[in-house]
């Protein structure tokens, strides 16, 4: 086997590997939703008199605050410091990622957890279309069916009121979030960052969304005492720690290692797996954290608009997966 043909072999065996990968981080961000769910009843139940944006921030802030204290702690000894290039790009993931959790904790307090995690999928659509407009390349007919797929499946799963054409807060947040998030997929997949450090990167991320959700905190608080008080309860540290190791560190550090090894179109179908899963946790998760943590927060049902809007967003990822689409760096 020559050289060309074993270097081919090495990038396919690396790809499926990456492929493999991502499918777990979209394992571990599908917990989240049933964690943060949970995690934002908490806090209405310590603080019943805060606002819906002091819940959020309260919900989120120690999630990146603990992710970035946990990287410095593990951070080997005499390893590098991030450099200018992982700093930008870092920061850049860590803005427009920060801007998309926010829209999409905030909106899970007014939707399910299970219809949140597909209405973020929207995404998936929003790449390719992106990359087709900055290429100038018609995506094709595949991309606009699938398009259309993907706002017919939101209309059903967000009870789309087609005579007022009203849609719910949580709707309309989860919908703004994915724009955000295919900034941040697309950002992770700039080769120009091809070299970086995964961890530094990561660590970026984590400190710049922890500075702006700690922020966002101090100016939200009803008063000095509501920042402290959930750290007093067991419910709410353990389901944050949690949050910070498995939905956070571990899912985001494969981001930045593995999504940049296959095309940003791709990766944003493979986290078209985070809604399945998502779905079935939200299915027994409520009952087991709420009775741990005091809450009333209910099992998930299989209900016929979460499987109809669901399938049709599924299948229009489906579809974009195998469109033809070139993309640039």
């Amino acid at each position: 086997m020559d050289k060309e043909a074993t270097a081919s072999v090495s990038a396919g065996a690396q790809s499926g590997r990456a492929v493999l990968m991502l499918l777990l981080a979209t394992l571990y961000w599908g917990v989240s939703f049933p964690v943060i769910k949970t995690l934002v009843e908490v806090c209405h139940r310590l603080l019943p008199e805060a606002g819906t944006w002091y819940l959020t921030a309260a919900t989120v802030a120690p999630r990146f605050l603990l992710a970035t204290l946990f990287m410095v702690l593990v951070r080997p000894r005499g390893a590098a410091w991030p450099t200018r290039s992982e700093v930008r790009q870092g920061l850049g993931i860590g803005i427009v990622a920060a801007i998309g959790t926010l829209l999409q904790t905030d909106g899970m307090q007014f939707t399910e957890a299970s219809t949140s995690s597909f209405l973020t999928q929207f995404s998936a659509i929003l790449i390719p279309v992106s990359l087709a407009v900055r290429n100038r390349r018609n995506p094709g007919a595949v991309v606009w069916l699938s398009c259309a797929l993907v706002l017919a499946g939101v209309a059903i799963l967000g009870h789309f009121n087609w005579r007022t054409f009203h849609f719910g807060r949580g709707e309309w947040e989860t919908l703004l979030c994915s724009l955000f998030f295919s900034g941040q997929i697309l950002w992770v997949g700039k080769k120009e960052f091809a070299g970086n450090r995964p961890d530094a990167v990561a660590l970026v991320m984590f400190a710049c969304q922890a500075a702006a959700f700690l922020g966002m905190a101090l100016c939200t608080a009803p008063d000095a005492r509501a920042l402290g008080l959930p750290w007093l309860s067991p419910a709410w540290l353990g389901l944050s720690v949690v949050l910070t190791l498995v939905c956070t560190v571990a899912a985001f550090t494969i981001m930045t290692r593995w999504q940049p090894l296959i095309s940003s179109t791709e990766a944003g179908i493979i986290y078209c797996a985070e809604p399945v899963f998502a779905s079935v946790f939200s299915l027994f998760m409520p009952a087991l954290f709420s009775g741990w943590a005091h809450v009333a927060y209910a099992n998930e049902t299989a209900t016929l608009s979460l499987v109809a809007g669901g399938g049709l967003i599924t299948l229009a990822n489906i579809l974009v997966q195998v469109m033809p689409v070139r993309e640039s760096a």
